[in-house]
């Protein structure tokens, strides 16, 4: 499903001037004697500063998502007392746009703090903390080791940083210009050849960079060939293939791919002859046994099937407490299901009289919770083989609406089902969570498709809103929710053509702001000094733009979540503390907390965003009064046809790690490569500043890392007890520190560690038991029966009984056939290097939980420098992209070799 970026202005929603008139506007001109007096203050040295974010994340609470509601609770109707501290903003944790990911899927939220404190003239108003008597604790702070740095240095981290930041940005500066100049002299003298240097962009013939290349073994030929010809791609030559392709995603030999002549398709329709077989609708609404209904002041009332289904919204959920006991997803659920009661007749007890149900605290939907708990245990317990046949009679069912066949080609379809009917959750404090999202009907959906297309039928006894022949659109039905009044698409899916010449694009764009980015920052630079006050904002804005990844931000109406952008900051949004710290602390995309804190900031962008809060303005101010995202995108598209504010955080992102992978010699084993990788990526992430808080799940996945290290740790020691079984003069030869226990193993850990090796044994051999037994029922063979398992079983029991046989002895003796001293040193040896890898992937994780790699690596580096460095270093690109995300980005995998660059 498709949603509106928020970085395009709608044309329903007002301008930020607009919604100005009681605000206080600041002045058309800024008076001389203010920049001179602050002048004094904050002396400027003639250099824009980057800037650094130096403290990032939500400040850690409790889960509190941890707790279930206890069954057995009194209170009546299932939910559990709310904490008085719930009732603050809750910022969710997620990546996502989508609010139609299933309700499992969902990411826990965390509760923040309130504004960061500052001793500063500008802070906000008394920290509501302060007030409240509580305490503010700061987020986490960037480390050293984050950024790949020993921490024993003198120079300070931001330094460090900064000196970093502008080292990228002057070779930018030097980049862009020689690309103009090559330019030039190419146009000047087309025969001549171009300058050898930096790659360039040119819009008159395809770059050979974009030409596609065989696998590395062909690499020498193809650099040959390179060297000596600029000329485009021919069509006539498709890329040798790197792996077979499923004739399912390509059944057409000999077809030329989209990215081998890029310019193709660039024109106004997208297609010609399309043909679908629609959507699929969710299943009908199943009644709730007639034993199961929802209590009203502890009596059972029944209700009309559409009313039943609404509570069994809110009762099937009862475990998710962050949304049941928040008072405004209780409100809102709670007039929805009155008004639906209203319609369908009402509630009655046994007796048919008839129950108004007025107040929401005497509903009790626990029995509601308990039968579809009950129902999702026993789909648990469903055996795998029964399981496989569901999956299979459901995949079949599907197949037609898997895909499309856009152009003759066949394409796979993304989301072909409609959303099913429930509770909303939106994100972060949405004024409108807990809304029922209703059952979207075939009368809702307009279809697009071919004119010569067969039309797929509505269900039966239904008819489709519309059917339409836009061959400009991408989507192939759509629909408008109930909840905002959002249309909702089907799109093809993400390995598509079309999705793929829109990445594609994207990045290419990139690529192209690559020979502006200079004249924009100098362009910049000198109206932050500008006497009108109009463009110092914009250009104020376009420096947290570029350097501080703000995205640009529009603004919002009363019923939408309270989300901010750079050109929609309030005063209350921006804490100042001199002489260069800027804290920002607002909701970002997606209602997700933006709470960083930038050092080093430039001493002009300091002194210009106190003017732009000077009084009159106080909370509820804008802070860019003089400027809405339209006004920034259309002085953006003076430089660069097509470019906005958003190009600049895929620009950064790629130029910076295409500047960090050049300087790069990556050696080593796969491990060590691949987190060099991600040191460059987190770099990247942390210069760019592309954070997020620390997950719930983090401090559990290192202990379970720490438990895996300790029981690799664990098997070495056994095996060099064998080896002084075998030769007990080895304790002599090798010293007595050899043998010893590790420091972090005790007999305790050791006990709990050999039962739980006892255990994982019994699930393994119960598992390889169940397995074997679908196997032969599938086959049409008997069964094994219990008695099997019980001999098999046999070898977890001689476990358990040789591990207490070495705790009463304390000796361990030697396993396997024939064994000797020599096997059991090789074997410790083989330890050390899953120790090693184990060790690199656990402070991978540790400096990776405040970074969104992930984010950065999908969405913001072009994909193509992931490739480079996998084929430049040896590294398989399935550990970097998994199989969906090497289908999506099969074009950058395909088209470039490792002598590629941004």
């Amino acid at each position: 499903m498709s949603s509106s970026d928020d970085d395009v202005p709608l044309a329903e929603r007002k301008t930020n001037l607009a919604n100005r008139v009681n605000s206080h506007l600041s002045s058309n001109k800024i008076p001389s004697s203010v920049d001179a007096a602050l002048d004094r203050q904050i002396p400027t040295n003639g250099k824009v500063l980057p800037g650094v974010s130096m403290v990032n994340g939500v400040i850690k609470k409790e889960d509190r998502d941890t707790t279930m509601v206890d069954a057995g609770s009194s209170l009546a109707n299932g939910v559990a007392k709310r904490k008085a501290q719930l009732a603050r903003p809750d910022y969710a944790d997620a990546e996502s746009s989508d609010d139609d990911l299933p309700l499992s899927k969902k990411r826990r939220t965390a509760v923040p703090n309130v504004a960061v404190e500052s001793d500063s003239d500008d802070a906000p108003l008394v920290s509501k903390a302060k007030q409240n008597g509580t305490s503010t604790s700061k987020p986490p702070r960037a480390s050293y080791a984050q950024i790949g740095e020993s921490s024993d240095s003198d120079v300070p981290l931001q330094k460090k940083l900064v000196k970093e930041k502008q080292g990228i940005e002057k070779a930018a500066e030097k980049e862009a210009k020689q690309i103009r100049r090559d330019e030039k002299k190419d146009t000047v003298k087309p025969s001549k050849k171009p300058a050898p240097a930096p790659k360039k962009i040119k819009k008159s013939e395809s770059s050979d960079d974009d030409v596609p290349l065989a696998k590395k073994a062909a690499n020498a030929s193809a650099k040959k060939a390179k060297a000596g010809s600029s000329t485009p791609a021919k069509k006539s030559k498709p890329v040798k293939k790197e792996e077979t392709v499923d004739p399912e995603e390509d059944d057409e030999e000999g077809q030329v791919n989209w990215w081998e002549d890029p310019t193709k398709g660039d024109g106004t329709n997208k297609w010609e002859t399309l043909q679908h077989s629609g959507v699929v609708f969710p299943p009908p609404y199943e009644p709730l046994p007639k034993n199961v209904k929802l209590r009203y002041n502890g009596i059972p009332v029944s209700l009309h099937p559409d009313a039943e289904e609404v509570a069994g919204f809110f009762g099937g959920m009862l475990n998710s407490t962050h949304n049941v006991e928040n008072p405004t997803f209780q409100k809102n659920f709670f007039t929805d299901f009155r008004e639906i009661l209203k319609k369908t007749g009402g509630a009655k007890d046994g007796e048919g009289n008839k129950v108004d149900i007025k107040e929401f605290a005497k509903c009790d939907f626990k029995p509601i919770f308990e039968y579809y708990d009950a129902q999702r245990e026993a789909k648990k317990a469903i055996p795998i083989a029964e399981k496989k046949a569901m999956k299979a009679e459901k995949d079949k069912a599907e197949a037609p609406y898997m895909y499309c066949i856009w152009d003759g080609k066949k394409q796979k379809v993304g989301n072909f089902r409609v959303e099913p009917p429930g509770l909303f959750r939106g994100r972060g404090e949405h004024p409108k969570t807990g809304k029922v999202k209703t059952r979207v009907q075939p009368e809702q959906i307009t279809i697009n498709i071919g004119k010569e297309a067969t039309v797929p039928p509505p269900p039966e006894g239904h008819k489709w809103k519309e059917i339409k022949h836009d061959k400009q659109g991408t989507w192939l039905a759509m629909w408008q929710e109930n909840i905002n009044g959002n249309y909702k698409y089907v799109m093809l899916a993400a390995n598509s053509d079309i999705k793929g010449q829109s990445d594609y694009k994207k990045f290419e764009k990139a690529r192209e702001l690559k020979k502006h980015i200079d004249r924009i920052r100098k362009d910049y630079k000198k109206d932050l000094k500008s006497e009108l006050m109009a463009e110092r904002q914009k250009a104020t804005a376009m420096y947290l733009i570029d350097k501080f990844a703000l995205r640009a931000g529009n603004e919002k109406g009363e019923d939408e979540a309270d989300t901010v952008g750079c050109c929609s900051l309030k005063y209350e949004h921006i804490t100042l503390r001199p002489p260069s710290t800027v804290i920002f602390d607002f909701l970002g995309k997606d209602s997700i907390r933006f709470h960083e804190e930038f050092d080093e900031v430039d001493p002009q962008v300091f002194k210009n965003l106190k003017i732009f809060k000077k009084p009159p303005k106080g909370e509820g101010d804008d802070i860019f009064d003089r400027l809405t995202t339209t006004q920034l995108n259309n002085h953006l598209k003076n430089y660069m046809p097509g470019l906005t504010a958003k190009v600049f955080r895929t620009y950064n992102a790629s130029y910076t790690m295409s500047r960090l992978l050049n300087e790069m010699k990556s050696e080593g084993s796969i491990p060590e490569k691949i987190k060099d990788y991600n040191d460059a990526n987190r770099k990247v992430a942390i210069l760019c500043n592309h954070k997020r808080t620390v997950g719930a799940s983090h401090a559990g996945q290192m202990e379970k890392l720490g438990d895996r290290l300790k029981g690799l740790r664990y098997q070495q020691w056994r095996l060099k007890q064998m080896m002084l079984n075998l030769e007990p003069k080895m304790k002599k030869k090798k010293g007595a520190d050899y043998f010893e226990l590790p420091d972090d193993l005790d007999d305790a850990w050791i006990l709990e560690h050999q039962a739980f090796l006892v255990e994982e044994q019994k699930q393994k051999i119960t598992k390889k038991f169940e397995k074997d037994n679908e196997k032969l029922k599938a086959e049409g063979e008997k069964e094994m029966k219990h008695k099997e398992l019980e001999e098999r079983l046999q070898v977890a029991k001689d476990l358990e009984k040789k591990f207490k046989k070495e705790a009463k002895t304390k000796k361990v003796e030697p396993e396997g056939k024939s064994p000797s001293v020599e096997k059991l040193e090789e074997n410790i040896k083989k330890l050390d290097g899953r120790i090693a890898t184990m060790k690199f992937q656990a402070e991978d994780k540790e400096n990776n939980k405040e970074v969104a790699l992930g984010t950065s690596k999908i969405n913001y580096i072009d994909p193509r420098l992931t490739v480079v460095f996998s084929k430049k270093f040896d590294v398989p690109i399935e550990r970097f992209f998994s199989k969906t995300l090497r289908e999506k980005f099969e074009w950058a995998i395909k088209s470039v070799d490792e002598d590629w660059s941004f």
